[in-house]
């Protein structure tokens, strides 16, 4: 018997580019990949599609751009339309991951880099999207919760 898909792609949603990072077999860490330059809504759609199923994806994170105050305003719903049109498409679970100042944290470690101001841009998104799934793995432990996998926490609370 084939083993379920194991990787998971995130997304980090914008209008002119989607961010991309994807995890390792494991789900222990998160590497960067190409930023998608979006087209249109179907291209979007196939274009992540076919991404998922060459990587294997079994789960797909998308970052849900809420306000500091924790409130979703008419952006998060702009992404929630997209992440069920996804899940339609590619037959996948979308989860939302709460983004708030990934993008923040992307642009200060770029700035500290030293990176030009013309590469910062699209390097943003990537690793904005890298940012975000890492967030998510770390707070899996080993133990997934879509998955199966060894339980290597401690003991106790």
């Amino acid at each position: 018997m084939k083993p379920a898909p194991s990787r998971i792609l995130a997304l980090d949603l914008g209008k002119k580019r989607i961010g991309l990072a994807i995890s390792d077999p494991l789900g222990i860490t998160a590497q960067g990949l190409p930023n998608l330059d979006r087209s249109n809504k179907r291209a979007d759609l196939a274009a992540l599609g076919s991404l998922a199923a060459a990587r294997e994806v079994g789960l797909i994170l998308m970052g849900n751009p809420i306000g500091m105050g924790g409130r979703e305003g008419r952006q998060s719903g702009w992404v929630r339309e997209f992440a069920a049109a996804l899940e339609a498409y590619t037959r996948l679970p979308v989860k939302l991951w709460d983004e708030r100042l990934t993008s923040v944290e992307a642009g200060r470690v770029l700035r500290s880099s030293g990176i030009s101001i013309e590469k910062r841009a699209a390097a943003v998104d990537r690793l904005s999207a890298v940012i975000l799934l890492q967030s998510y793995l770390d707070s899996l432990g080993t133990s997934f919760e879509w998955g199966s996998g060894p339980d290597s926490g401690e003991a106790g609370a």
